[in-house]
């Protein structure tokens, strides 16, 4: 059989979400499927979900792929992983989860963050970011603190992707880009760092192996295949954090190449081809999935997951619908919406905040649900502008994005977007499924050497289904309004220190 005739599966673990495809050798997606995930909020800024149901949800999304598609699912000869990064899943000597998996939205450990930056001068020159309560280190740290008896059983330390790569393999491995996510990783040198894990009570004994992106990690056990209906023994390429696969599913490979993602979180992704890190602006610098290569990103915590909320809160039945309404608002409307800050779990750039909240500004009788909407989109837009301006300051140039994501469906969106960042925004074919489509990538990519020929071939650029320019008078609105949503959190961040103490 030529390796034309393989089909490639690419498995997604989202925050909520397992999202699985069949992608062929040529590159087309010939099928997908979704099994939804949820988590838990135990207390204020807390997040955990059971690493169980990520398994139950890959077992039933690749079933519904089986049903949906089952010559093209027979045919699957390797797959990737690509999933949601820094969450801490533990377990013992037995291979036994040992909690709930705390996840990238948690915000419980803001103290342990300035502990290990003190305690570790070296973090940020080493691990090219700063101590922030999403990532995995200070995760660690806080159950050192809160709960010993815990800490003392952990044998091994695993990404959420890569508990599933377990689950499928029965071997321990991670790779570079979600790895430079747990401040663990010497991010230029691509390996553990010795001095960051002992910063956190661990040794290179608790951590996975390290891979790159498109190699081999490991090959499908015999129990997993029967689970899966797949064949026994196909490799599982390293894969990649969900923001690093986006990037492989729409070919952003070479150095500029950017995109947005409006997921639960909000990320403005830019492939760079050295480290560069700006540990300042709270600008994350980690390894992309591809050998030799690096990006820069930048992080809102909550961005269509604040689209969810307010469409809940004012009981509409989608987000759709709502927006439909959003449309529908004036020139007028628009501008004199209430100004939101979106912080509803935090903030990472550029402010690393845990303590930050969402605030509506400018309330008053006339404003009803469309109103709220378009300042909640409006909202995370500026948050966006906020980070583009962080990278900016780090030298890096971008002139246009490609929009990831669920916010890549709403045409308002994106055009709020352009006219927020003051670039264009274009949105390609697959644009929803890209981490899953990036993953797939990486696994046919595992098949061979991954050459530079071969690596252009087969993360090549989607096919432009629309594209928004900026547009001159809303410009000026948002830059307008920008300058009031950066004075407004800096004078709402001391209310919020009061109001946590």
């Amino acid at each position: 059989m030529s390796k034309a005739s393989h089909n490639y599966l690419g498995i997604d673990l989202g925050t909520s979400e397992v999202k699985v495809l069949i992608m062929s050798g040529q590159g087309s997606v010939l099928a997908v499927a979704h099994s939804a995930l949820t988590w838990e909020q135990l207390a204020p800024g807390w997040a955990e979900q059971d690493p169980s149901s990520w398994w139950n949800a890959v077992i039933d999304a690749c079933k519904q792929l089986q049903a949906q598609a089952p010559e093209q699912y027979a045919a699957v000869n390797a797959i990737g992983l690509s999933g949601q990064m820094h969450g801490a899943t533990l377990l013992d000597e037995q291979h036994n989860i040992l909690r709930p998996c705390i996840l990238w939205n948690d915000t419980r450990s803001a103290k342990q963050c300035e502990e290990l930056t003190a305690a570790c001068p070296q973090l940020h020159s080493i691990a090219g970011n700063l101590a922030m309560p999403g990532f995995t280190a200070p995760k660690i740290a806080w159950l050192q603190a809160n709960e010993p008896g815990i800490f003392k059983r952990i044998a091994t330390v695993l990404l959420p992707k890569d508990y599933v790569r377990f689950l499928l393999t029965g071997s321990m491995v991670s790779e570079m880009s979600d790895a430079a996510g747990t401040l663990w990783l010497d991010v230029e040198k691509r390996d553990w760092s010795d001095s960051l894990l002992f910063a956190t009570g661990l040794t290179r004994s608790h951590m996975p192996s390290l891979v790159e992106g498109s190699a081999i990690s490991a090959h499908l056990n015999a129990h997993a295949a029967k689970l899966l209906g797949l064949k026994s023994g196909i490799p599982v390429a390293g894969g990649a954090g969900d923001n690093a696969a986006s990037a492989i599913g729409i070919g952003a490979i070479r150095t500029g190449d950017s995109f947005v993602s409006l997921g639960t979180s909000g990320v403005l992704f830019s492939v760079t081809d050295r480290h560069r890190p700006n540990v300042q602006e709270a600008v994350h610098a980690f390894c992309h999935a591809l050998p030799g290569m690096w990006h820069q990103m930048t992080v809102m915590l909550s961005a269509a997951s604040a689209l969810r909320w307010i469409t809940q809160t004012t009981g509409f039945a989608s987000e759709t619908a709502l927006l439909a309404q959003v449309a529908e608002l004036s020139a007028s409307d628009r501008e004199s919406a209430p100004l939101f800050l979106p912080y509803l779990s935090g903030e990472r750039t550029p402010h690393n905040d845990a303590l930050a909240s969402g605030v509506f500004l400018g309330l008053r009788h006339k404003h009803g649900a469309a109103h709220l909407a378009y300042s909640v989109i409006d909202g995370v837009s500026l948050g966006m502008r906020d980070g583009l301006d962080a990278l900016r300051s780090a030298g890096t140039q971008i002139d246009q994005i490609q929009l990831v994501g669920g916010g890549s469906r709403s045409a308002l969106w994106a055009q709020l977007l352009a006219n927020a960042l003051d670039v264009k925004v274009e949105i390609g074919q697959d644009s929803g499924v890209g981490a899953a489509l990036g993953a797939a990538r990486l696994a046919q990519l595992c098949e061979s050497d991954a050459s530079v020929d071969l690596i252009e071939a087969i993360c090549r650029k989607p096919k432009i289904n629309s594209a928004f320019q900026p547009q001159a008078d809303a410009v000026r609105l948002s830059e307008k309004r920008q300058k009031l949503f950066r004075s407004t959190y800096q004078s709402m961040k001391p209310i919020f220190q009061a109001a946590a103490e």
